[in-house]
C-alpha cells in the first residue's frame, strides 16, 4: 500500500477494485465500513454484489476480466473532459501522451459492450471520481490474478496518477495483500529476482553487496525460477529437489491434477509446516515447523508495518522454529550461520542490508511497530509513499495497457465462467482452520454460487448437488442461488478438497508475474441425474 489503514478510515471517496474485502479482509474492512458511515464516497467495481457492493455509491457489475476495458474508458472520459489533474501530471509524470493515445480509442460506448456496464455510467463514474481530491484506489486478487493482471496493475496506478492521487494522505494505490505476511516475505527477497529490500539480483553492485555480506562468492545474476516452472520442471527432472515452506500446493495452484502429477514425478521433496496436508503426502521428508504464536520474529503488512509476534505457547512435539530448521540446514551444507534467535536475524541481518528498513530494530517494534521507509533509527516511518511526487525512479511513469480476454473464455461446450475467492469463514485450504469445530459449523462445505435466472433455467433447486466440470476435471458441489450473483457467472473457493475450485480452475499464468488466472475459465453445470 502507498498508503496506510488509518487513511481508510478517514477517506474522502474509495474506489475500490476487485475486492471482496469484507470476506477476504475484514479487520480492513471495518476502516472501509467506518468511512462509509463517516460520508465516504464508495464505487466498488466488481462481477459479484459482494457484502461492500452493497455499501456503496455505484457498483460496476462488470464481466470478469474486462476491468482495463473499464480504466481506460474512465480515464478516456477524464482527458476528453480536461477532467485530470494538469499540474500535477506536467510536474510529476512522463509518459501522458502514450497512455492518452492508448486509451482515446475506448470510449464509454466502445468499452460498455466489454465490461457490461452502460456507456452513460462509466463516464458519471469518471466524473465522479475527478470531483474528489484525493481519493483512493484500493484492490485485491480480483485484479491481479488474471493472465493480464500485471497490466489491470499498471491501469490502477495510471489512473491515480491522472488523477494526481498518488502521494497524498487519503489517496494512493493500495493492494490488499492476499496472505499474512505476503508483504514482509517480498520485503526479505522471497520472489526470485530480488535480494531483501528489493534490490535485484541483475545488478553487479547489489550482487557485491550481498557477496560481501554473506561471505560468498559469485551469486547468481540471471533471476530465479518461478513456481509455476518448478512444477513442469519436476517431470523432466530440470528440477531435482523441491523445498515446500508453508504452502499446501497441491490445493492451491490451478489444475489439481496436474500439479499432483508433478509432485508425485519428484526426485526429492521436502515439506516444512506446521500439520500434515495435501501436499505433505508428496514428501520424502517433513521437518515440522512451529506456528506463528510458537515463536518471537515479524510480520509485516499491506501497509508496510512491521510488527511483533511473542510467543504464546511452546511449540509441540519436534517442531521447531522456521529459522532454527533453516540455520540448521545451513550448517549441515557448511554454513556457520551466527544469529541465533529472530532478534538477532533482524538486529545484526535483515536491518543490515535492507535499506528501507535500516532504521527499524527490536527495541523500536513495541507498540504499533513501524512502517518502512524507514532509514535510520531516528526516523518514525512512513505512511505514505511518492509525497510531492517524488517517486523512485524520479517521475511515475503511465504504462498503457490494451484489454485482453481471459485466456479461456466462455463457449457452446463450456458455457459458464467460474471466479474463485475466499469464503469468510475459512482460511485457504484449512489446514488451520478445518481443525477448529466453530468454524466447520459456520461454513461446513463449498458450494457453487450462481444466479436465480440461471438455477431456473437449468431447473437446480437451492442446496441441490450439481456438478461443475472444466476442460480439467469436474466436481459435485451444492448449489447456492443468490441475487447477487450475475447471469452466466458461477463462484466457487479452494477451502475444501473434495470440491475445491482448483480441480477445475485454468494453469494459464500472467507472463510478467506468473499469477494463475484463477479469477476466470470456462465451465459448466448440471444436474446430476440419479
Amino acid at each position: 500500500m502507498t498508503n496506510s489503514f488509518a487513511h481508510v478510515r478517514d477517506a474522502k471517496m474509495v474506489f475500490l477494485l476487485g475486492s471482496n474485502i469484507t470476506e477476504a479482509h475484514p479487520v480492513a474492512a471495518t476502516f472501509l465500513k467506518q468511512a462509509v458511515r463517516n460520508g465516504c464516497r464508495l464505487i466498488v467495481a466488481d462481477p459479484r454484489r459482494t457484502g461492500i457492493a452493497k455499501l456503496a455509491e455505484t457498483h460496476l457489475q462488470l464481466k470478469v476480466g474486462s476491468d482495463i476495458a473499464l480504466l481506460n474508458a474512465i480515464m478516456q472520459v477524464i482527458i476528453e473532459e480536461n477532467l485530470y489533474d494538469k499540474a500535477y501530471v506536467e510536474k510529476n509524470t512522463e509518459g501522458f501522451e502514450n497512455l492518452k493515445k492508448t486509451v482515446a480509442a475506448y470510449t464509454p460506448e466502445m468499452a460498455s459492450p466489454i465490461c457490461g456496464i452502460p456507456a452513460g455510467v462509466i463516464a458519471q463514474v469518471a466524473r465522479d471520481l475527478a470531483s474528489v481530491q484525493p481519493a483512493m484506489l484500493a484492490y485485491t486478487l480480483g485484479i491481479t490474478e488474471h493472465t493480464c493482471g500485471v497490466n489491470n496493475v499498471f491501469s490502477c496506478a495510471s489512473l491515480q496518477m491522472l488523477l494526481g492521487n498518488v502521494g497524498h494522505p487519503l489517496g494512493g494505490v493500495n493492494p490488499l495483500r492476499g496472505q499474512n505476511n505476503v508483504q514482509g516475505a517480498c520485503d526479505m527477497g522471497a520472489l526470485p529476482k530480488i535480494f531483501p529490500g528489493y534490490e535485484k539480483v541483475a545488478d553487479a553492485e547489489a550482487r557485491k553487496k550481498f557477496e560481501k555480506f554473506w561471505n560468498v562468492k559469485d551469486l547468481p545474476s540471471k533471476n530465479g525460477i518461478m513456481m509455476p516452472d518448478m512444477l513442469e520442471g519436476l517431470p523432466t527432472k530440470k528440477i531435482r529437489a523441491f523445498y515446500i515452506f508453508g504452502e499446501n500446493i497441491a490445493n492451491t495452484e490451478p489444475d489439481i491434477r496436474h500439479i499432483e502429477s508433478c509432485l508425485a514425478s519428484a526426485e526429492f521433496l521436502v515439506v516444512q509446516d506446521l500439520f500434515h496436508n495435501e501436499t505433505s503426502k508428496f514428501a520424502h521428508v517433513i521437518l515440522p515447523s512451529a506456528a506463528w504464536s510458537e515463536d518471537d520474529g515479524t510480520f509485516t503488512n499491506s501497509e508496510r508495518r512491521v510488527s511483533r509476534v511473542r510467543t504464546a505457547s511452546k511449540a509441540p512435539g519436534q517442531a521447531m522454529p522456521n529459522w532454527w530448521i533453516f540455520k540448521e540446514l545451513a550448517a549441515k551444507l557448511g554454513h556457520n550461520w551466527k544469529s541465533n534467535s529472530s532478534q538477532e536475524i533482524w538486529d545484526n541481518e535483515v536491518s543490515v542490508v535492507a535499506a528501507n528498513i535500516a532504521g527499524i530494530k527490536y527495541s523500536r517494534l513495541e507498540g504499533d511497530g513501524l512502517q518502512w521507509p524507514c532509514t535510520d533509527p531516528n526516523h518514525e516511518g512512513t505512511t505514505v509513499l511518492h509525497k510531492e511526487g517524488a517517486f523512485a525512479r524520479g517521475k511515475g511513469l503511465f504504462t498503457p495497457a490494451q484489454w485482453t480476454p481471459p485466456a479461456e473464455v466462455a463457449d457452446k461446450e463450456y458455457p459458464f465462467v467460474l471466479s474463485t475467492g475466499r469464503r469468510l469463514y475459512h482460511y485457504h485450504t484449512r489446514t488451520q482452520t478445518g481443525r477448529c469445530e466453530g468454524l466447520n459449523t459456520l461454513l461446513p462445505h463449498e458450494t457453487a454460487d450462481i444466479s436465480p435466472i440461471d438455477a431456473e433455467r437449468l431447473g437446480i433447486a437451492q442446496g441441490e448437488t450439481i456438478r461443475a466440470s472444466s476442460r480439467r476435471g469436474s466436481v459435485d458441489v451444492i448449489a447456492k442461488i443468490t441475487p447477487d450473483m450475475p447471469e452466466g457467472l458461477v463462484w466457487m473457493a479452494f477451502h475444501f478438497r473434495e470440491n475445491n475450485a482448483n480441480w477445475l480452475t485454468n494453469p494459464a499464468f500472467d507472463p510478467i508475474s506468473q499469477t494463475a488466472e484463477y479469477k476466470a475459465c470456462a465451465i459448466k453445470i448440471e444436474k446430476i441425474i440419479k
